[in-house]
């Protein structure tokens, strides 16, 4: 069709005589129409029982948004309840993204206790003084926690323990593991690491891992797993779990470098992805097996493309969690 100007205005076709007439007779007869049909509705849709009027009020409670969500697991281990992430009536204290723990399905780890221990809180860097607290290790006094590291691009620690730890927790409850965590994002800030070793022994755990990713140079590449060395001094005795630990670190060690193909650190441990240490709060007050994990070196270009990719970070959690299971199986 061709543009013929503002101007243009298409010839109207002629008006039929009737027209007029019909407009106003149709006019007339459709509010009649309307006042029927709304008067049949009301007698002859009811059946007689009053089901149309009931429907809207089952509706309505079925939504009602005062409906307990029993079971929401808290930060600190225990049950509550809560909304969820969305909204905006979450019960102060609880995590945004926990999920009701549910029922042990069975499995290689039914009645198993594993405490997964998310590195950080994406909140610490808001509470420098109260995160800068020192507390008892054991050996000396030690700051409550750290901010973590970040990436170059600002992908931080804190996000990246959470994120593995639930899918961690994921795949471990499909094993019939009980999982408890020390937080899931619900604290404002902490748990102080001498909690959260606290939490991992009040639970009588089998075994607590505790997710982390390095802040090291860049060029410096792998992973390493973190085992307590002989500690007896003050509050703290790891003498009991040395050999447990160790055994559970290397099970986690293997199970994580056959899964994700990342090598062993080039730059602590020695080549062998695993490292000793007496200065951690949360493996000297440790009375159960107990390891840390550090997944790779945010810092560095090619390790921190793996760990900001979901797809990297669920293979991560599947190897962390097959090598707690060969520790659980024995």
């Amino acid at each position: 069709m061709s543009y013929v100007g503002p101007d243009f205005e298409p010839p109207r076709p002629p008006r039929h005589p009737l027209r007029g007439p019909l407009t106003v007779a149709v006019a007339a007869l459709v509010p009649g129409a309307l006042v029927g049909w709304l008067v049949w509705q009301a007698v002859g849709d009811d059946d007689g029982d009053g089901s149309a009027a009931r429907a809207p009020a089952s509706a309505s409670r079925s939504a009602s948004p005062g409906t307990p969500d029993d079971g929401k697991e808290r930060p600190d281990g225990g049950t509550g309840t809560g909304t969820g992430q969305s909204g905006g009536g979450e019960e102060p204290g609880t995590s945004p993204s926990a999920t009701a723990s549910a029922p042990a399905a069975s499995g290689p780890l039914k009645g198993r206790v594993v405490v997964v221990d998310p590195g950080h809180n994406p909140g610490n860097f808001r509470h420098p003084s109260d995160i800068n607290r020192k507390v008892d290790i054991g050996t000396n006094r030690k700051e409550c926690d750290t901010t973590g590291t970040a990436t170059n691009s600002g992908y931080t620690e804190a996000e990246f323990t959470l994120d593995v730890s639930r899918r961690l927790r994921t795949i471990l409850e499909k094993q019939g593991a009980t999982v408890k965590f020390t937080q899931d994002g619900g604290r404002a800030w902490g748990p102080c690491v001498d909690e959260r070793a606290e939490i991992g022994n009040k639970a009588g755990a089998d075994a607590v891992v505790s997710i982390h990713a390095d802040g090291s140079a860049a060029g410096n590449r792998g992973f390493h797993v973190i085992l307590p060395g002989v500690v007896h001094s003050g509050a703290a005795d790891t003498r009991p779990i040395v050999a447990s630990s160790r055994a559970l670190g290397e099970r986690v060690a293997g199970g994580f470098l056959r899964t994700t193909g990342t090598p062993p650190s080039n730059y602590i441990g020695g080549g062998t992805g695993i490292d000793v240490r007496k200065d951690l709060g949360g493996l000297n007050l440790s009375t159960v097996p107990k390891v840390f994990i550090e997944c790779g070196n945010m810092r560095d270009s090619k390790d921190s493309a793996q760990l900001t990719s979901g797809a990297w970070r669920q293979k991560a959690a599947q190897g962390i969690s097959e090598g707690i299971v060969s520790f659980l199986r024995g």
